[in-house]
């Protein structure tokens, strides 16, 4: 043991936060816990550097942190306790494991002396967490801090971003140790080589209608520029993966719409038609893929060329022509210098994009509140780079489809499907953005497993409008049972509290909107408002899809 002297002798706690400070980290998400009392006293030396975000419960903490991931492309920084915490917690683990989201999460630990024994909160993390992270570790020793840290930030963000769990003995933290922090953690990714770029711009000119999916992680703002100008150079139709539309302006003139649930049928038509695919970023799983029916095994009918930051996923589930192993800002860059090539498929984006257009148009719906009507006034009227959240749920169907998005870094929704999701990542948004609007949906059962991060708004000054799109029932449940078991219902139906008074308890701003009319004077008192607001959609249970009715579905059950 060094003696005191030594100007790095600091705990573990100590050690940890100057190394978060090193690399960049200026907002932490949290539930505070016994188990990581030193960590949570060096904090309070660096309140003015880093802020600690208090949140109400450690999914809403993972899901916050995976939201900043996505919106910063750096690791969301995470802490929870043992146990109940990190149980608490594995929900955002998981959809920043499926969503490719850097993040990572730190959880106080038993002592080390009493490992093995059942203790008191006591979890194998290691075996909780390895089949959701890219790695999974404790940290025995204060003095490895530096080191473990620094390969947490390079493993979330490097390939295929995703999330990295630490574990932290309690006992480790109060230690003290003499250790150097080393220096800022740079992200590696792999580069298209020119072979590459040779034999895909080969590919391409032997194309008669090639289309391009883009989705996935890692992307930025630079390899989005270059994702328009490489496909406006060769006329190609882009469409997105799901819940990944902020990849491109929806309003730009080579946009085809999304490929996942509730796809265009013209746009699952002309899928069905091309000869090239070309899947950029996207990892080709079971929203993408249609329930794994778009696409042929294990060889897909289409020609495919896959290039993803991972390389584990090129030939995970299909075989493509040509797999290329690349960041997403790398190879964008790549094919935007490349040269262009004839394109007898010229007029096909814009044809695509015509029929965008026409699928994204608001319809009526049945009820006072015209749903539809509601998101296409605010994809007209918010400003460009305002950030949209929401969680999961027959609700977001709108969302997707009838707002347009214009900026990358707009959309924040999991890709995993995991509800609870939309409160937490307004938030989170609220807090990383507080010169941009942020309107978060949720559905009422959506809102309820993480409404009360309200607070969390209130407390940290997030001027997010949430909206909730009450209908009485956990609505998507209730489509799949009226498909299946028609006139049966069971376990769907919920009684729900006043939303808007629910919100003004908490301190926020609260409204409820019960006519379409209503809705844009109810928005601007939310806007005026210095803090969260919530709004209320009252929505008629029937109007469980933009162009379909519960009834209507029962009927169509029934008859057969």
């Amino acid at each position: 043991m060094p003696d005191g002297s030594s100007s790095n002798l600091r705990t573990g706690g100590q050690i940890l936060v100057d190394c978060l400070r090193l690399h960049g980290v200026d907002t932490v998400f949290c539930v505070p816990g016994e188990s990581y009392l030193a960590t949570l006293d060096a904090f309070h030396d660096v309140h003015d550097k880093i802020e600690l975000v208090v949140c109400r419960q450690e999914g809403g903490v993972t899901n916050m942190a995976d939201a900043w991931g996505k919106m910063t492309g750096k690791p969301g920084i995470a802490f929870v306790t043992r146990g109940p915490g990190a149980t608490n917690a594995s929900v955002g683990i998981h959809t920043a494991h499926q969503d490719s989201t850097p993040l990572i999460l730190f959880v106080g630990q038993i002592g080390r002396d009493m490992a093995e024994r059942e203790a008191f909160q006591e979890v194998d993390y290691r075996r909780m967490f390895g089949e959701m992270t890219k790695w999974v570790a404790q940290i025995d020793n204060p003095a490895r801090i530096p080191e473990m840290v620094s390969r947490a930030f390079h493993v979330a963000t490097s390939g295929r971003p995703g999330p990295v769990v630490l574990a932290l003995p309690e006992d480790m933290q109060t230690e003290r140790a003499d250790a150097e922090n080393g220096q800022t953690y740079h992200t590696a990714q792999a580069n298209p080589g020119a072979a590459d770029i040779d034999r895909f711009r080969d590919m391409l000119s032997g194309a008669k209608n090639p289309l391009v999916l883009a989705g996935g992680g890692g992307w930025t703002q630079d390899a989005c520029d270059d994702l328009a100008a490489f496909t406006e150079a060769n006329h190609l139709p882009v469409a997105v993966a799901f819940r990944r539309q902020d990849l491109m302006d929806n309003r730009h003139r080579n946009f085809a719409g999304v490929i996942g649930l509730g796809i265009n049928p013209k746009l699952k038509d002309r899928l069905d038609a091309t000869d090239l695919l070309i899947v950029l970023g996207s990892q080709l799983g079971e929203i993408v893929s249609g329930g794994y029916t778009y696409f042929t095994f294990p060889k897909p009918k289409q020609t495919m060329i896959h290039i993803c930051a991972g390389v584990d996923e090129l030939g995970k589930v299909y075989q493509a022509d040509l797999g290329i192993n690349s960041g997403m800002a790398e190879f964008c860059a790549a094919a935007r210098a490349m040269a262009p090539v004839d394109a007898p498929w010229e007029r096909e984006a814009e044809t695509a994009h015509s029929d965008y257009i026409a699928f994204s148009t608001p319809p009526a719906m049945p009820g006072d509140v015209n749903y539809s009507e509601i998101v296409g006034w605010l994809s007209d009227n918010l400003p460009e780079d305002a950030v949209i959240t929401n969680g999961a749920g027959n609700y977001t169907v709108w969302v997707h489809r009838f707002f347009r998005y214009k900026h990358y870094g707009t959309q924040l929704a999991p890709q995993s499907g995991a509800m609870g999701y939309g409160v937490p990542s307004g938030v989170a948004a609220g807090v990383c953005h507080r010169d941009r609007v942020v309107v978060s949906f949720s559905g009422d059962g959506c809102f309820q497993m993480n409404g009360q991060e309200i607070g969390t708004a209130v407390q940290h000054g997030a001027k997010t409008i949430f909206i909730v799109v009450n209908n009485g029932m956990y609505g998507t449940i209730r489509m799949h049972q009226e498909t299946h078991y028609p006139k049966r219902k069971s376990g769907t139906d919920l009684v729900n509290p006043d939303f808007a008074a629910l919100a003004r308890a908490y301190g926020a701003h609260g409204e409820t909107v019960t006519k379409t009319a209503d809705f844009e004077v109810a928005f601007e008192r939310c806007r005026a408002f210095d803090g969260p607001a919530l709004i209320e959609l009252v929505i008629e249970p029937d109007a469980v899809l933009p162009t379909n009715t519960l009834s209507g579905i029962q009927k169509a059950a029934l008859e057969g």
